[in-house]
């Protein structure tokens, strides 16, 4: 199923209040996306059918379920195997990268990010999908 050329839903899962509330601003008031937010793995697994994602930006660590194994458990889900999700991390050595991306991820946005440009980096990864 090809993408819709605009991106305008997007499921933000952090564990973090502060870097999801930063995080909200930039892709909302600055990015202008419709944003959903969650603090774990299990919460995004709840919303994601009724919010429908085009995109799910996932924290790599946190309690409970991690990022990746959030990943997988959205991929069991009927109509999200192919959502296409991006980490956010602060651990982006070369081999921490490789191992998202073989994870299933379609890109890495590296934290701290800037709120400013935050919105105009996940227009460019949806551009890529």
């Amino acid at each position: 199923m090809a993408q819709p050329d605009t991106l305008q839903r997007i499921l933000l899962v952090e564990d973090e209040e502060d870097i999801r509330a930063v995080a909200e601003v930039a892709l909302e008031t600055v990015g202008g996306f419709t944003l959903k937010t969650c603090a774990s793995g299990r919460d995004a697994i709840d919303a994601i059918d009724e919010f429908a994602p085009q995109l799910v930006i996932l924290d790599v660590m946190m309690p409970g379920m991690d990022g990746p194994e959030t990943l997988q458990a959205i991929r069991q889900l009927p109509n999200h195997e192919q959502t296409p999700a991006v980490f956010m991390t602060a651990k982006v050595q070369s081999d921490e990268v490789a191992s998202y991306l073989a994870e299933g991820a379609v890109a890495v946005i590296p934290k701290p990010f800037d709120p400013m440009t935050l919105s105009d980096r996940v227009r460019e990864i949806w551009q890529s999908c």
